[in-house]
């Protein structure tokens, strides 16, 4: 890898992520026509569409990582608690201004998880826990987007439950 991170490790790839200091993401985007690209770092792509024809839009596609970033938390999370989960599904519906810039105004996230031995009150705590604390994609949203979430435990739906965003909640951000 080169010193200043700006050119590829590797011939026409993304700069490579160093082993060292601060976590850094990366992404790389070929534009392939029209509007539609692929995405991603290395061999890990995934196809984008800005006309949401082929490929889920850049819009989807950040709510596809709400959704799978705050998933995988809970999954973990109840994992640790001897409580694995047997399936979970997540939804997340957002409201978007209406005019430029159209930024999501407001996120509604329903996590369907089913498993032996998950109270109610255990979802709750991981889904907390991940919006919170841990989910790196919410805590990169605004801090100002109206975040809710809902727990269908079991088939059981528990009411709607208004999450603080990270940034809302960690000391010194705004």
């Amino acid at each position: 890898m080169n010193d200043d991170m700006t050119k590829p490790a590797v011939k026409g790839g993304a700069p490579a992520r160093p082993s060292v200091g601060n976590p850094i993401a990366r992404s790389h985007a070929v534009w392939r026509e029209g509007l539609a690209f692929t995405a991603g770092v290395g061999e890990r792509v995934h196809a984008i569409d800005g006309n949401s024809k082929t490929a889920p839009s850049p819009v989807e596609t950040l709510l596809n990582a709400v959704g799978t970033c705050a998933g995988s938390d809970v999954v973990d999370i109840l994992a640790k608690q001897r409580t694995p989960v047997s399936r979970l599904d997540v939804d997340v519906v957002a409201t978007r201004r209406p005019e430029f810039p159209r930024r999501v105004m407001t996120l509604e996230v329903t996590f369907t998880v089913e498993g032996k031995g998950i109270e109610s009150e255990q979802a709750e705590r991981a889904i907390k826990l991940s919006i919170e604390k841990y989910c790196t994609v919410a805590a990169s949203l605004a801090g100002d987007i109206e975040f809710t979430s809902i727990l269908l435990l079991n088939g059981t739906r528990g009411a709607p439950v208004s999450q603080p965003m990270f940034s809302a909640t960690f000391p010194g951000e705004v």
